[in-house]
């Protein structure tokens, strides 16, 4: 199977809050009032979260049909820990992201306890996100100029 391609694009609406348009999607990212933001939207951490919960629910009931297994519901939990001191420039000290998140899995189906133990395991193995937070990515980023007109 050749790569699949993924885009969005995004404009600031405020310093806080950005929309996001994927395909015809289009989803918005604020920070809470606390944090400065105007709280009309999750924000961009508890979207990382967001998106490894929807990742890992599409792959345990992929998984699950491919092992046989009648997977009726998932819940999954999960929790990260970040120091926001970096983010705002106080303290260099700790990295910038989570320092490591925690995930609770609980599938409603029938299967044994060795079966969920390799379907687990290879949820984890399979989950696109699960390796983008595991692994790193080359990131490029790039500096677009706006064009000033000459009078």
């Amino acid at each position: 199977m050749s790569d699949l391609k993924f885009r969005v694009s995004a404009h600031s609406e405020n310093p806080t809050k950005t929309v996001v348009k994927a395909r015809g999607f289009e989803i918005i990212i604020d920070e809470p009032a606390d944090l400065g933001g105007t709280d009309e939207g999750a924000n961009p951490v508890e979207y990382i979260l967001a998106a490894f919960c929807g990742c890992i629910n599409v792959m345990a009931h992929v998984i699950a049909k491919e092992m046989d297994i009648e997977l009726r519901a998932v819940k999954i939990k999960m929790a990260g820990e970040l120091n926001p001191s970096r983010l705002f420039g106080t303290s260099f000290d700790d990295r910038a992201g989570y320092k490591g998140i925690e995930v609770s899995i609980e599938p409603d189906c029938d299967a044994t306890e060795e079966e969920l133990t390799k379907w687990l395991a290879a949820i984890e193995d399979r989950c696109p996100v699960s390796d983008n937070l595991r692994n790193i990515t080359p990131i490029e980023l790039k500096l677009k100029m706006k064009k000033v007109a000459v009078v």
